[in-house]
């Protein structure tokens, strides 16, 4: 039996079908909890100074990392072992010095197990297959807030003989999966007051607004109000656990969608440009040129007389040549939409790079309306 085909103008007709339903079909709406959070509701940085031990010879070089050392054997002294007066500093090939940071996150309690990351901070050639000793792990008071302790994982491998070295991926840093165990936790104030305030990840008076109308519409009249363009303070109930799941049903209301603000952000360092959809272009002319600078050196041997007892020259001589291309006007017409800004720059034919100065033009002529951002 051969398998059914239907005919070239209903398979058309099937894709419009198909093609309408989607361009009518709703956009996903945001929700609160991914524009917007509990103020008060965050993390903590956590950090400390550690030993990194059972290294395969690619530890520190203690003749140049003293530090090293003097951390092994205050580490020894507190397990009751003691160096002889007198005796040299050891050359410990094994150990290496390193930064250990984690993440301490909200709600946090003592028991509880954190990732943590190591970063030798020495001049170990490679932390594969070693194992960090018992670390304090302090905030920014100075307290501590956890203790890590555990073997690393280290994503890089490499190998060097004879002179020569070879390497993949980074092997002076690496992760400990749940190495440390929090010992204090951080109080947070969430159930303090008759209130709390929801904190927008970019200010924008727009979307305050419409945060604060949700929030009246599924809980009642003056329950939010938006005291400014990232801030939503809400009354919430009083009891913890009714505030909880208060506050997650909070999270979960929808927002009408809203046209963010126009931004065009530019990486200078790597020539990358990123629009958003409300970026639009007025009528504006550009005229862009290139000019190149081209410089050869051709060597240039002078030979001396025979019996003049000369030596022979060699010389550099250099041409220098520039070159400038004809630039000419190009109109660039209004372009209201995305599609039409990314058109209107291809017909330009300039590089990322060339991009970079005419969007900065066209900004300053009045014809970019949007934001620049450059990072």
């Amino acid at each position: 039996m051969k398998p059914l085909s239907l005919p070239r103008y209903l398979l058309r007709s099937v894709w419009l079908a198909l093609l309408a339903l989607a361009c009518s079909a709703p956009a996903h709406a945001l929700r609160i909890k991914e524009i917007a959070a509990v103020q008060g509701v965050r993390s903590n940085q956590l950090s400390g100074y550690g030993l990194v031990v059972g290294l395969d010879g690619t530890g520190d070089q203690s003749t140049q990392m003293p530090i090293t050392a003097q951390a092994m054997s205050n580490y020894l002294q507190q397990m009751g072992i003691s160096l002889p007066p007198g005796a040299s500093v050891p050359q410990l090939k094994n150990v290496a010095t390193v930064v250990v940071t984690a993440e301490l996150p909200a709600f946090a309690r003592p028991g509880q197990h954190i990732d943590v990351s190591v970063s030798s901070i020495g001049n170990a050639k490679s932390l594969k297959g070693g194992t960090l000793i018992a670390t304090p792990l302090r905030g920014a008071d100075g307290e501590i807030y956890a203790l890590a302790q555990g073997n690393l994982v280290v994503g890089g491998a490499g190998a060097s003989a004879g002179g020569s070295k070879v390497q993949v991926n980074h092997l002076s840093a690496g992760r400990i999966p749940e190495g440390a165990q929090v010992e204090r936790s951080v109080p947070t104030p969430l159930h303090g007051g008759d209130s709390i305030t929801l904190g927008l990840n970019a200010s924008d008076f727009q979307a305050a607004r419409k945060v604060a109308l949700a929030i009246n519409a599924r809980v009642g009249q003056d329950a939010a109000t938006a005291l400014d363009g990232r801030t939503v303070q809400v009354r919430a109930p009083l009891d913890p656990g009714a505030r909880v799941n208060f506050i997650a049903e909070l999270e979960e209301l929808q927002l009408p969608d809203s046209t963010p603000a126009a931004k065009v952000v530019i990486n200078a360092r790597t020539g990358s440009i990123v629009l958003n959809q409300a970026v639009t272009l007025g009528p504006c002319a550009i005229a862009h040129g290139n000019l190149s600078i081209v410089i050869s050196s051709t060597p240039v041997i002078s030979q001396p007389n025979p019996l003049s007892r000369g030596q022979t020259v060699v010389a550099q001589k250099s041409d220098i040549a520039i070159q400038a291309d004809a630039g000419q006007v190009m109109q660039v017409p209004p372009s209201p939409q995305l599609a039409d800004v990314v058109r209107a720059l291809n017909t330009l034919g300039a590089t990322p790079q060339d991009l970079l100065a005419i969007l900065q033009a066209i900004k300053a002529a009045g014809a970019l309306n949007a934001e620049l951002e450059v990072i």
